[in-house]
């Protein structure tokens, strides 16, 4: 293990505190490293002990050249055409690992929702809103956070969306 975290994990971190983001029980919401990586929602719902659907993925796609995080319910998959009309863009589609690299600082497997060089425009699923505690990537795959529904719209400043 690394004496010193990541600073994809320190970036995340500072943008928490910064937003002054709080876990289900109220605490200040803090990474936290896995024994090992979790490239899937089932992989840090099964390190965590958690429902598949606690964990928010963070999805990075193409909307017409514009970066969009999308953060989705592990329990299910973002319809993407149906996204595309409702959002009233022509091509959406999942980016690229450059592209998702290019605009968060980040790998996939470890986008976190905040923590990027700039802002992103962020869908949350409401789906989310059914798990009292849920967990978000730390900025690398093996780091994770807890927060609630509400925090997750709040810090990152996401619309609520129905995303399935």
């Amino acid at each position: 293990m690394q004496s010193e975290p990541h600073p994809n994990v320190r970036a995340v971190q500072r943008a928490l505190d910064a937003a002054g983001a709080r876990d289900f029980s109220g605490h200040a919401s803090a990474v936290r490293l896995l024994p090992a990586a979790v490239h899937t929602a089932a992989a840090a719902a099964e390190a965590l002990g958690v429902d598949v659907g606690a964990i928010a993925n963070s999805l990075v796609l193409d909307a017409d050249d514009a970066p969009l995080l999308v953060l989705t319910s592990g329990a299910h998959r973002v319809d993407t055409a149906g996204l595309a009309a409702t959002l009233g863009v022509a091509h959406l589609r999942r980016a690229d690992p450059d592209f998702v690299r290019r605009h968060t600082g980040q790998v996939i497997g470890g986008v976190a929702p905040l923590g990027h060089p700039g802002p992103l425009r962020t869908l949350v699923d409401t789906a989310l809103n059914g798990y009292d505690e849920v967990w978000a990537a730390g900025g690398v795959p093996r780091a994770v956070f807890p927060t609630t529904y509400p925090e997750l719209l709040r810090i990152t400043g996401g619309d609520p969306a129905e995303v399935a």
